[in-house]
């Protein structure tokens, strides 16, 4: 005998782009490019077990509600908002679907020139957010940057590992420390019900995240992680947990004695792979229970 176990559908990568005609700060044109992943949760055993569609709203459906919604809210809704929006309207007009999670990649336009109709493609991160809506859990919301390349060419040592048979890394007091952070938070649920500034919440966290990178003299890439993860805690109140992924982006210096030159710590190799993968997560001490939230 089998069962039908967790499941759900949806659908993945609907792109999405909007245009508000002269709505930025500067009177520019604002641009949202999102990147929209829909997944729906319910009573869908009988698609699975006889075929029945008669609880299966079409991916095709959700991808053009959030199109029509787009046009309802306006450009100007931060991710976490249209999320929520989005999450909330699968449970509440589907009876079988109980739980909805939405997750969005937004891609940032900088304008040039003077004609607010001309932008370049931001290449320095991708904002996110993954939203849960449950009709018994109530919402969840996780935000996050991802694909943030920072360097310090100097302020990092590593020295003080154990040593085994195996060991060829040489210890150093001065080190290039270069990472892709990828760093999500988790909202406070009570913050979620009262109403967050989601723009002013994720702009404090990427200039937390800068200047505590800027500012950190580190022993190891751990410490980098503790070290942002909790100076972001303590930037956002309405955030309770952290979670960061920051992989090593080694640079070695290269050998040009055979060229008769020397070598002080100006040019170096930029390894590709393998890379060391530094993970982990920072809990505010009152943090709740994340229930849904990394699901």
């Amino acid at each position: 005998m089998v069962q039908l176990g967790a499941n759900h559908y949806g659908k993945a990568e609907v792109r999405l782009v909007h245009v508000a005609r002269g709505a930025g700060p500067g009177g520019e044109d604002l641009i949202r490019d999102w990147n929209i992943w829909t997944s729906l949760s319910g009573d869908l055993a009988d698609a699975h077990v006889t075929g029945s569609n008669a609880n299966v709203l079409p991916t095709d459906s959700q991808k053009n509600k959030a199109y029509a919604l787009a046009r309802e809210l306006g450009a100007d809704t931060e991710p976490e908002a249209f999320a929520i929006e989005l999450g909330s309207f699968f449970v509440s007009s589907q009876e079988p679907i109980t739980r909805a999670r939405i997750a969005i990649d937004e891609h940032g336009w900088t304008p040039i020139g003077a004609t607010g109709y001309s932008f370049a493609r931001s290449g320095d991160l991708v904002r996110t957010t993954v939203v849960h809506v449950d009709g018994a859990e109530g919402v969840s919301v996780v935000s996050g940057l991802k694909d943030l390349t920072l360097m310090n060419t100097t302020a990092s040592e590593f020295w003080g590992y154990p040593r085994d048979a195996y060991t060829t890394l040489p210890e150093t007091k001065d080190r290039i420390l270069a990472t892709s952070v990828n760093a999500f938070w988790r909202f406070r649920p009570a913050a979620v019900a009262a109403g967050v500034d989601w723009g002013a919440a994720f702009a404090t966290a990427r200039a937390t995240v800068l200047a505590t990178f800027a500012a950190t003299y580190t022993y190891s890439l751990q410490q980098m992680l503790y070290t942002i993860g909790t100076a972001l805690i303590d930037a956002v109140p309405s955030v309770c947990e952290v979670r960061l992924s920051l992989p090593n982006k080694h640079h070695y210096i290269v050998d040009l004695s055979p060229f008769g030159l020397e070598n002080e710590r100006e040019v170096y190799l930029a390894g590709d792979r393998p890379y060391g993968l530094i993970e982990g997560t920072v809990l505010a001490d009152d943090a709740p229970e994340a229930g849904l939230a990394w699901d």
